[in-house]
């Protein structure tokens, strides 16, 4: 069976978002790319600093309510829907909760195959990333630099520290192949 589905873990500022797009240029086939982050951004503002949608905190951490929960649910099915079509898909994640995380995603592809890559990075390095982007609120790469692997099975695991997206890209694609 051909995988048509590849899911990319890892915390916040791992590196998973440079990954996915050298992936969509060294892989021959069209790849769409979705990700945690388009998700949460289709979402209207006011779930976005709700306790019924999702919550960051000022030290990093991340809450998410019952309207999130349904909403993924849905974006998961509609995701897989498009894979059962036809499309290649590459996701850009983090298992906020781990290993029930990924056993949310197994429940919907069902007999669906996917290749399923942990992204890891140093705490301090993603910690400094974080920092550079801007745009996140400082402590959340710290906290789900190993938080977002506990008890999740993968078919491929990189170590992003001192490794170029590029390069990653080419381990997944040789992995695929």
């Amino acid at each position: 069976m051909t995988t048509r589905l590849i899911i990319l873990n890892g915390g916040s500022s791992s590196g998973k978002t440079g990954i996915v797009r050298c992936l969509q240029d060294v892989l021959p086939d069209p790849w769409l790319a979705f990700g945690a982050d388009s998700f949460v951004e289709s979402m209207p503002a006011r779930m976005r600093a709700s306790d019924t949608g999702i919550e960051v905190g000022a030290d990093g951490t991340v809450s998410v309510g019952e309207e999130f929960r349904v909403l993924e649910a849905a974006w998961r099915t509609g995701i897989v829907a498009m894979v059962r079509a036809g499309a290649r898909v590459v996701i850009d994640e983090i298992f906020l909760g781990g290993g029930a995380s990924q056993q949310r995603w197994q429940q919907v592809l069902g007999d669906l195959n996917a290749l399923w890559v942990g992204v890891h990075c140093d705490a301090q390095v993603a910690a400094g990333r974080e920092i550079a982007r801007g745009n996140r609120a400082r402590g959340m790469a710290e906290l789900q630099a190993q938080s977002v692997h506990l008890n999740v099975t993968y078919d491929l695991e990189l170590d992003t520290t001192h490794t170029e997206p590029l390069t990653s890209a080419h381990t997944i694609a040789n992995h695929l192949h």
